[in-house]
């Protein structure tokens, strides 16, 4: 492995480290590792920095150290290979899904796809997610030896979703998305393109019971947002607050600026990241109070639009993945769901506005303005917990008795 770069260039990593704000001993990391990278490159037979992290994998087991490192020596390999400075992304070495593994012409047929997707407009969320499944799909009829579309027949498609003994394998997102692959790529293969989606099974589009907070739940996490004796940031507390009482998707609190706030008005302006649509809502009292507080006290004092920082140089806008680890923590301080099948993140929160605003007579309509849906319809999701008029629902037994001991079992 050619570590000549590296060697040369490694100060100016260092140097945009400390004037970003990098912590001493972060910095301190990088050096070391990269000294290391350097004195050891001619002395053991690396190829690539996969090989340098595989010695780290055959010396140690702990979980959190490999991650540590991994994370180090691949922004390192970004610097080396591609001069991109470290930029709190994770960079992997390691090939991730299976879209590597594809023969070249599957891989072609992603590559058509992410092409036609982004000129229709497409989130690259979705575009990743779909391509993901896409790539799972393919590589499944790859591994049945099929390596070309004119090969593939109606056993191997059916195979892929329902076991021979009749148990679902597959459900109705993953057929979605190899059904979008194979519409967006009819001009690259018309006839083998439109013979596959032909034979993708008909699947049921369900959607599980959502979790709820109850009643008790609720008071407990707006005492732990209340407590100042716990282990929560004011940071933690206003994002907690401005999840619990105005039901803002995760993704649009950790992007929101500090002009999203209009004190004067009293109002938060947004544009949603899943929509795209303006959005605006009162300001309450606590919640203000939670981010003034947040503002005043605790946000570092950096030039940077956005409200929500990283605590921890250098100082960036929060990034949404960090939002359900937020939610955690306060679900943590409050005392509750904590078993791993227990939901956590905020979308609970704006479930409990929805079916309580739902169970206090507001109307779809108002409920779908309140939380940026683009059809009033989404709203039909968060009945399953509108207990108030479910219970209104039910039929009176009281002229049906049941004779005693007609369920009795001996």
């Amino acid at each position: 492995m050619n570590v000549e770069n590296l060697k040369n260039n490694y100060p100016k990593l260092l140097s945009h480290m400390e004037d970003s704000g990098y912590s001493k001993g972060y910095i301190y990391t990088f050096r070391r590792e990269i000294q290391w990278i350097i004195s050891e490159a001619g002395l053991r037979s690396w190829e690539c920095y996969g090989d340098v992290y595989r010695d780290y994998q055959a010396n140690s087991s702990h979980h959190d150290i490999l991650e540590k490192k991994h994370a180090v020596i691949g922004a390192i390999e970004q610097f080396d290979l591609h001069s991109r400075y470290p930029d709190s992304k994770w960079h992997s070495f390691k090939a991730r899904g299976s879209y590597p593994k594809l023969v070249p012409e599957f891989k072609s047929l992603i590559d058509y796809y992410g092409k036609v997707a982004r000129e229709r407009g497409k989130k690259e969320s979705t575009i990743y997610m779909e391509s993901h499944n896409a790539s799972n799909f393919l590589f499944s009829l790859q591994e049945a030896g099929i390596n070309h579309l004119d090969d593939v027949t109606e056993e191997a498609v059916v195979s892929l979703f329902i076991s021979q003994d009749g148990k679902r394998l597959k459900g109705h997102n993953y057929r979605k998305c190899a059904s979008e692959l194979l519409k967006a790529c009819i001009p690259l293969n018309p006839d083998a393109c439109r013979k596959l989606l032909s034979l993708l099974p008909a699947t049921r589009h369900t959607r599980k019971n959502i979790q709820y907070l109850t009643l008790e739940e609720m008071q407990r996490v707006r005492n732990a947002l209340d407590d100042m004796s716990n282990t929560l940031t004011l940071c933690d507390r206003a994002i907690g607050k401005l999840a619990l009482y105005t039901g803002l998707r995760g993704c649009d609190i950790a992007t929101m600026k500090l002009t999203s706030i209009d004190w004067d008005c009293d109002i938060i302006r947004i544009n949603q990241q899943k929509t795209g649509n303006p959005l605006e809502l009162p300001l309450a009292a606590t919640v203000g109070n939670a981010i003034y507080d947040y503002l005043t006290n605790e946000r570092p004092s950096v030039e940077n639009p956005s409200l929500f920082l990283s605590l921890i140089g250098p100082y960036r806008g929060m990034d949404p993945n960090n939002m359900w680890n937020v939610s955690a923590r306060i679900m943590k301080a409050a005392g509750i769901r904590q078993l791993k099948s227990e939901r956590k993140g905020f979308h609970i929160f704006r479930h409990h506005l929805a079916t309580t605003l739902l169970g206090n007579g507001v109307t779809q309509v108002v409920i779908s303005c309140i939380l940026g849906h683009s059809s009033p319809a989404s709203t039909e999701t968060y009945l399953s917990a509108d207990f108030v008029h479910l219970k209104a629902c039910a039929l009176d037994i009281s002229r049906f008795p049941v004779l005693e001991g007609v369920f009795d079992v001996e």
